[in-house]
């Protein structure tokens, strides 16, 4: 084995003299794995079952070559990687079994906790209380291992000296299994994982990695037969994230091509999102387009990513199907995560520091839901339950797809490349349409206007859409032939890796016409009135980014005019719903992005105007309350509303009551 080990590594005569070159900053001759099976089937398997007797072969020949480096005795080590997946030697973290115990594998899963790197003895320097020997006992295991017993008076009497002995930098991981390898409710398995030297600070949370070790086991605290589980790690590889790592025949490819070329194509996806659910086409057409997304990677030239995921909320009255929807579509996005409520806090979202036994008693990070569906979809129901603290952890997240951590002296800043698909009630359970909808839900405007499509949903009374509703209800819970008309009309398996293989394959660019198309738009709703604000150019980037999605849902390349057409017509439909001030008689953004629109702010003006009129004809410089809402009333005010505005200019200190029923403005 030495002879054939020896031979090996004279060929890789290069890659160690780099290594030599590059040292301490480079530690590590990486080695692949099919390499070594080409050169020697028997080494390569002898690497699997007995890995750490080979491993240390490769180490001993290795350090015997005496490489230049400018240490002494130089500390390197030999990885190796590219273990391969079809021999069952790269496995799911739920198959690592007691069958595995020392063996060599590959574990493919997402980091979602780390430790701070903390130093670990790796040559122990002990000396015995009776003679004094010194002894130096190699530390292979996570406890500290004393010599048997004394090479000189035989005795088993020692002490440990730290500062005479070699240390090593060590950092605990956790994995866990990849959401879109899950089956809908399945909970995701973690494993704990060891780096050491060179591997640690390689990663972070919210990383996909695979990671090739051997399987080692830690006993119980206490008397018992129950063992803990953990890998030791040789190599950890970052793999680039993607919508989904699903595995996609040739024949399966095939289908998805001949589905993209069929002319009802985009008509059969949005059918096949909730057939149970009756109506709510626009709604489905949006949540289809968030799951195939923008181009993703866009760049500007200064080096600033513009975000491709879209978010959309759902806004809707007490049983009208939105947690249905939110669940439908966990369970067909290759990668997503449910949440809901008052279960969710603002660290379960982003990033959470804690401090546990996980890395004696150290700091850890742990990454929350955005940042493990990175790539995928976070579906958060009863959005508006949330407090405030923590939706507010969400405004970086929603627009930079970034979250920033500075807890327990540990500053950081993931990725949180998510979709978000979110699910809200109104204040009081039903819409109010004359209001604004910042007024009537609990959710900031600042928060609100990060989402690129906001549709309220109604139970609006009708007696022959009831009567629609009833009989598809209720065909649901029949057998029988009636229940076919309820399926999807693509399978739910092929749709899932249409949307992974679009991801993946498809990066569209806007046309010239295209782009046209949008611009005109964008600019027709711009002047469409110079008093209100009818767009933002949050809607321009959402337009474009509900084009590309278009057109990645037909697998094209290309965003053609058809394609920016239909980003118009959802984007009409939802300005339509959610920005019409009646009042006015047309759209105002601010209905949404403002705790005012331009209706409310006219009203407010018109009582602080009447407010200076009467305090300059007053003598003594006041105006009385009833003055104030005689003059509002002639200026077509009701009692009400003027109320309300004096209250809140009171509230915010533009005008006091020094005495009762008397006001004066603040500045005066």
């Amino acid at each position: 084995m030495r002879e054939k080990i020896e031979s090996f590594l004279k060929k890789k005569t290069d890659e160690i003299n780099e290594l030599a070159e590059f040292y301490p900053e480079k530690k590590a001759l990486y080695i692949d794995y099919t390499d070594l099976e080409r050169f020697d089937h028997e080494v390569a398997e002898e690497l699997i079952q007995k890995p750490d007797e080979v491993i240390s072969l490769f180490d001993e020949v290795l350090s015997g070559m005496n490489i230049p480096t400018m240490e002494e005795n130089p500390r390197i080590h030999v990885r190796f990687k590219n273990l391969p997946k079809e021999r069952g030697y790269t496995l799911m973290i739920r198959d690592v079994t007691s069958s595995y115990i020392g063996r060599f594998m590959a574990v493919e899963g997402v980091v979602n906790r780390i430790s701070d790197i903390l130093p670990k003895v790796s040559v122990a320097r002990f000396y015995c209380n009776r003679c004094g020997e010194g002894h130096d006992e190699i530390q292979s295991t996570r406890f500290l291992t004393e010599p048997v017993f004394c090479r000189n008076c035989r005795r088993k009497d020692f002490r440990f000296v730290p500062d005479e002995s070699e240390w090593t930098d060590v950092q605990r991981l956790q994995i866990q299994e990849p959401l879109e390898l899950l089956e809908g409710g399945e909970e995701a398995r973690q494993i704990e994982v060891w780096a050491e030297d060179d591997l640690t600070g390689e990663v972070t949370a919210g990383d996909k990695i695979i990671e090739t070790g051997v399987m080692r086991l830690l006993p119980p605290q206490k008397r018992g037969s129950v063992y803990r589980k953990f890998l030791e790690a040789n190599f950890l590889e970052s793999v680039e994230k993607e919508f989904a790592e699903l595995e996609i025949s040739k024949e399966e490819e095939k289908e998805i091509k001949k589905l993209s070329k069929d002319p009802r194509s985009y008509e059969k996806i949005i059918n096949s999102i909730a057939p149970s659910i009756y109506g709510y086409k626009e709604i489905k057409e949006a949540v289809a387009l968030q799951m195939f997304g923008g181009r993703y990677g866009k760049k500007l030239p200064d080096g600033t990513s513009v975000r491709s995921d879209m978010h959309i909320l759902l806004i809707g009255e007490p049983g009208v199907a939105k947690s249905r929807l939110l669940q439908y579509i966990n369970q067909i996005a290759p990668k997503s995560i449910y949440v809901a409520g008052k279960g969710t806090t603002g660290a379960g979202l982003t990033v959470t520091a804690e401090r546990d036994e996980f890395a004696e008693g150290a700091w850890t990070l742990k990454a929350g839901a955005l940042i493990l569906a990175g790539g995928g979809i976070a579906c958060i129901d009863e959005f508006d339950k949330m407090s405030t603290e923590d939706r507010s952890a969400m405004h970086e997240a929603l627009e930079q797809q970034t979250v920033s951590v500075a807890k327990a002296g540990i500053v950081a800043t993931f990725k949180a490349d998510t979709a978000v698909l979110a699910a809200a009630n109104p204040k009081f359970s039903r819409f109010d349409p004359y209001k604004p909808l910042s007024e009537q839900f609990d959710i900031p405007a600042t928060l609100l206007s990060r989402f690129d499509l906001i549709f309220p949903i109604r139970d609006i009374l009708d007696k022959e859409q009831d009567k629609e509703i009833a009989e598809h209800i209720l065909k649901i819970h029949r057998t029988g032939e009636g229940i076919k008309d309820l399926e999807p009309e693509i399978p739910t398996e092929l749709l899932r890796k249409y949307v992974a293989y679009a991801r993946r394959n498809i990066h569209p660019v806007l046309s010239d016409d295209a782009a046209e198309k949008i611009k005109e738009f964008y600019i027709e709703l711009r002047a469409g009135s110079k008093e209100t604000v009818m767009a933002t150019p949050r809607q321009l980037e959402a337009l474009v980014r509900l084009s590309e999605a278009s057109a990645k849902m037909r697998l094209s390349n290309t965003v053609t005019v058809s394609d920016a057409e239909r980003a118009i017509a959802l984007t009409e439909f939802v300005l339509r719903e959610i920005a019409y001030d009646e009042s006015l008689g047309r759209i105002d953004i601010d209905r949404i992005v403002s705790e005012h629109p331009k209706s409310t702010r006219d009203r407010i003006r018109v009582v602080e105007d009447i407010i200076n009129g009467l305090i300059a004809a007053s003598a003594e410089g006041m105006a009385s309350f009833d003055d104030i809402i005689e003059e509002a009333k002639s200026r077509g005010l009701d009692r009400f509303t003027a109320e309300g505005i004096l209250s809140e200019l009171k509230n915010k200190g533009v005008v006091f009551e020094p005495r009762h029923g008397r006001y004066m403005l603040t500045e005066g």
